[in-house]
This record gives structure tokens, sequence and C-alpha cells, in this order.
């Protein structure tokens, strides 16, 4: 929701976006990744995850750690489940 609102209102303007959540950039135009104030990469998101730099670690260490808060909800559903049995 909040998303579409974002993309909506971008369109026909040049937009920067600072983001933490990397999915929420994963269709910009142009992906560049600053580290101490120095540009280290740039590209989209397919080229800078082919790349394996700093922004696939990135990438990768969110969407790990996602899987994992699945999985923990998942093992908490489950133990409240077997609780009240």
């Amino acid at each position: 929701m909040v998303q579409d609102a974002l993309d909506r209102a971008k369109e026909g303007r040049t937009t920067i976006v600072i983001a933490h959540r990397l999915s929420t950039i994963r269709n910009v135009d142009t992906i560049i990744v600053i580290d101490k104030g120095e540009v280290i990469e740039c590209g989209t998101h397919n080229e800078l995850m082919k790349k394996n730099g700093q922004y696939n670690e990135f990438v990768t260490a969110q969407q790990q750690a996602e899987t994992n808060d699945e999985k923990d909800e998942s093992d908490d559903e489950e133990h409240l489940t077997s609780n009240n049995k």
C-alpha cells in the first residue's frame, strides 16, 4: 500500500530514495551504494546482485533475516498450538 503510493508519486519525476529495506528499491532505475561518503557501487538491482559486492551482501543478509523471522514466528505458533492441546 505505501509502496504503491510512493511508486505513483515518483512517476515522471527524478526521485532520490534512501532505504534500509532494500526490497523497496528493487525496481528503481539506478541504485547507488555509498560507504563512508564514497560511491562504491552503482547499477540496477540485477546488475549489483551479479557483482557479488556490498549490495549483494546487504540484500542476502536481509533476506536471511526475514526468513529467520518467519521461521521464528512459525515456531512460536506451533509452540502455542501444541500447548493448547
